[in-house]
């Protein structure tokens, strides 16, 4: 029989790559075709030493993985991104993102996902939708 889903398996599978350590990703929770996700702030993520707000590339990182691991309830596993769309609402501050993904639509060979990044007050900083190849990997 196959482990549970839990937030702490999917903690252990999501923890094995090496930039998502750096990304200080805590798996919050994980239900069916759903994940939230908590980064850890790091300075390295400033693009404007004044301005001090951080790079659209952290907040773009954040909706493909978080999308994608919104499919770990019907794949058991991160899968390759086809392509992705990411809105910028406002910018990100220094703090903690948490993440929010969900499942649009699940298939064999394709599924749509989606994700929002806030901030620690919960404000909408970026959206986003991916694309993900669902396909059995080949043995």
């Amino acid at each position: 029989m196959e482990e549970a889903l839990t937030a702490e398996r999917v903690q252990t599978m999501i923890g094995r790559g090496p930039f998502h350590q750096w990304l200080g990703l805590q798996v919050l929770s994980v239900g069916d075709g759903e994940i939230e996700i908590k980064a850890t702030w790091r300075p390295e993520w400033v693009v404007n030493p004044e301005g001090r707000y951080t790079h659209g590339g952290i907040l773009a990182a954040l909706i493909d993985l978080t999308a994608d691991w919104a499919l770990v309830s019907t794949t058991g596993r991160g899968v390759p991104t086809i392509d992705m769309r990411v809105d910028y609402h406002r910018a990100a501050m220094p703090g903690d993102l948490t993440a929010k993904g969900t499942v649009v639509k699940a298939g064999r060979q394709f599924a749509v996902s989606e994700a929002r990044v806030f901030d620690a007050e919960g404000r909408l900083l970026a959206s986003g939708r991916g694309v993900y190849s669902t396909a059995p990997p080949k043995p």
